[in-house]
């Protein structure tokens, strides 16, 4: 059984920066949705709210960061990066400020539709020099996000998981690194956030059906260890699937085919996630079977490429979570 952990957040970072007069908490609006709440009552000292003023948010965060300050931004990811782009090139990005953005709802994690899902968000990260990127997948890596973030020395993006959250691995984020879940000869299966929880659910299917699965979980997009990978493609005979809570264009699965190209790798290569589309309102898990970003989307996948039908359906898959709605109030979960 699963442990669900709730607003894993909330509780990390207040130990983390609570007493650390340089750490300061910036809002736009959106406390209590992005968990720091409580942080603003019991440490006013440390807390600035902005309002939704994101462009001067990003703009004071430099500034901050130029004055030895380590601000961490707290809203929705769409809010960090779509609205005030030249802010987050200009003021943080070029003088490699220690700007630590925690974007919320990533990808499909919330029902509020394209204004609130941000699904490019790693596209546009993975192109602006000096950026660090992380992405969290259980409650142990949202634990552990912030001091992973803070021992960066420069501007890191963060998608921050909130609510109830699995706890799916012991160990915390170890920046630079990856996650080898299953040591499998015949396929690798590569994913990153909500979608490594998916293929979880799959794996002892699989297994049943005679493949042999290597997996590898990604928390630490950038810098990323292309040694690493290269060696995990060369300890499978058949190829690579990728699955991402994110458009397949400037993703994980680009992250895999660049570096596959670069090496001259000729493995055939599966790339699931977001195809040229905006993901419009709905649950969690209906957005993810409707676009293909589940469990039986993997299956389907790995089929593909293996060129044959195992014969598995949704019943032969691990169950999956059931959440409850993020607010009675706001069914919209913002």
């Amino acid at each position: 059984m699963v442990e669900m952990v709730n607003r894993p957040y909330a509780a990390a970072f207040e130990k983390y920066a609570a007493g650390n007069p340089d750490i300061l908490c910036l809002s736009a609006d959106l406390t209590s949705s992005c968990e720091v709440d409580g942080f603003r009552d019991r440490h006013p000292d440390q807390f600035v709210s902005m309002g939704m003023a994101e462009q001067n948010m990003l703009s004071f965060a430099g500034g901050l960061g130029m004055a030895g300050f380590r601000p961490f931004i707290h809203t929705f990811g769409v809010f960090l990066y779509r609205r005030p782009y030249d802010q987050l090139m200009a003021s943080i990005a070029y003088p490699r400020r220690k700007v630590r953005l925690m974007g919320f709802l990533p990808g499909v994690t919330t029902p509020g539709g394209m204004t609130h899902q941000s699904i490019e968000d790693i596209s546009v990260m993975r192109s602006i020099p000096n950026m660090t990127i992380l992405e969290t997948g259980d409650a142990t890596e949202v634990e552990s996000i912030c001091e992973a973030a803070d021992s960066i020395d420069g501007p890191v993006w963060c998608r921050v998981l909130r609510g109830a959250v699995p706890r799916l691995f012991d160990t915390p984020i170890k920046v630079g690194e990856m996650r080898e879940l299953s040591a499998g000869e015949d396929i690798l299966v590569v994913t990153a956030g909500i979608c490594t929880e998916e293929a979880l659910r799959a794996r002892s299917a699989l297994a049943r059906a005679g493949l042999s699965i290597r997996h590898l979980h990604l928390h630490t997009i950038k810098p990323f260890d292309h040694a690493a990978l290269l060696d995990h493609i060369g300890s499978v005979r058949h190829g690579v699937i990728t699955l991402e809570n994110h458009v397949t264009e400037g993703g994980i699965g680009s992250l895999v085919a660049e570096t596959m190209a670069d090496a001259g790798v000729g493995k055939r290569l599966i790339r699931l996630g977001l195809r040229d589309t905006y993901a419009h309102g709905g649950s969690r898990p209906y957005l993810m079977r409707f676009y293909g970003l589940d469990a039986v989307a993997l299956v389907r996948g790995i089929e593909d490429l293996m060129g044959q039908d195992f014969g598995i359906s949704e019943d032969d898959l691990d169950a999956a979570r059931v959440e409850d709605v993020h607010s009675l109030l706001k069914a919209e979960a913002l």
